[in-house]
């Protein structure tokens, strides 16, 4: 996406903004309740400033890392984001292409749109698998297995979902009438739907609604791509559901949606190979710690016997640098590449990561630092925490 108006995250932000419906924007860009999580997550970045080493000459600059064993070009993954296929009908598959082709890994959510074998042919980089327990425990063993064959070299197990967070403005905006099968609920909304002819053409020459190609119900088929927020309910992740996935996935384990030293400590002892220091984008429960604020506590607790990745509020690279200052092995983005995604496909989801390993590396340079791996605490100015 060879744009000269597009030189941050946020002009991708305005694109997708232009090119979808409201009812999908929103789903994208919102969070849930009053939103202060959400803002938090961004807001924790902004009051946190550095302590750069000034008249150093930076020759090469080394931003690669190594996450669960495996090179990425820079430490930053793309998150699981659900309903990808809405935002642009290559969805998934444009996601993982543009990680494979920026030397980084792409995370597939449950809730997607695109089989999960075609994903994992989409891309060059590593691939893993984030795991609902939607559809029950027959149709997760499903499609463990397959994720398995397929080649995905971890799993991610979120547990920030006992139910879904109150995103106020999709009932307002009408995503559960957007995704169901009548007509005559879609009425209300239609004139929105039709001043977005770009987004309508495509997502009706894809079909229209896709299914969720990876929750296979037994006599059923692949689920309906519904409001979820019942089946989640219904689907909520313990400890002891851990144990037995443990038991049928013997690769490397992720629990995502963490915020505490104590569950950070329970994960470990369960065997998670790495953590995932998140508020799930201020979706879910808001008013809890942004997860650059909860990163420390985390990293501090565990930090020594597992890999800490982090998530939430990633716009700049210069976020990202001061993530692993903190401590983090790497981070996700999420709603950084969607934008891209919904904006123009697999070339703006691949103008998101060339904006973000650029920032990165400038980052770098300006601190006076040559290389990822000696980034640490003494690069901030931790007084200007809150």
């Amino acid at each position: 996406m060879a744009s000269p108006r597009v030189i941050n995250i946020d002009d991708l932000r305005r694109k997708a903004r232009r090119r979808l419906p409201r009812v999908v924007f929103d789903y994208l860009d919102w969070g849930a309740e009053a939103e202060i999580t959400l803002a938090e997550n961004v807001r924790a970045f902004r009051d946190l400033t550095f302590r750069p080493r000034n008249a150093v000459a930076v020759g090469a600059c080394n931003l690669k890392t190594h996450v669960l064993g495996q090179e990425i070009s820079f430490p930053a993954l793309l998150a699981p984001v659900g309903y990808s296929r809405l935002m642009h009908p290559d969805g998934e598959i444009a996601a993982a292409r543009a990680a494979g082709n920026a030397g980084t890994g792409y995370i597939l959510s449950t809730i997607s749109g695109h089989k999960l074998e075609r994903v994992k042919a989409a891309t060059t980089g590593p691939v893993w698998y984030q795991l609902y327990l939607v559809g029950g425990r027959e149709a997760a063993e499903a499609a463990i297995d397959r994720a398995h064959r397929a080649g995905f070299t971890a799993l991610v197990i979120t547990v920030d979902t006992a139910v879904a967070g109150m995103r106020e403005r999709d009932p307002r905006n009408g995503i559960k009438e957007l995704l169901s099968a009548s007509a005559f609920a879609k009425l209300r909304y239609l004139p929105d739907i039709l001043a977005h002819p770009r987004w309508l053409v495509s997502f009706l020459l894809d079909g229209g609604v896709p299914k969720l190609e990876n929750i296979v119900i037994p006599g059923q088929g692949p689920m309906e791509l519904i409001d979820v927020a019942a089946a989640l309910a219904r689907a909520v992740v313990t400890w002891e559901d851990l144990r037995w996935i443990r038991e049928i996935w013997r690769g490397p384990i992720i629990v995502k949606g963490l915020l505490t030293a104590e569950d950070a400590k329970r994960a470990a002892d369960e065997g998670a190979a790495a953590v995932v220091v998140s508020n799930h984008g201020g979706r879910q429960l808001d008013e809890v710690s942004a997860s650059l604020r909860a990163l420390p506590e985390v990293v501090a607790a565990v930090g020594n016997q597992i890999e800490v990745l982090m998530d939430g509020g990633i716009r700049r690279g210069s976020d990202i640098v001061k993530a692993i200052c903190l401590g983090a092995r790497a981070v996700l983005s999420g709603r950084a590449y969607a934008y891209g995604l919904a904006a123009a496909g697999e070339a703006g989801a691949a103008r998101a990561l060339e904006i973000l390993r650029a920032d990165v590396e400038r980052t770098l340079r300006l601190l006076g630092c040559s290389s990822i791996t000696q980034l640490n605490s003494s690069y901030l100015d931790m007084r200007c925490r809150h």
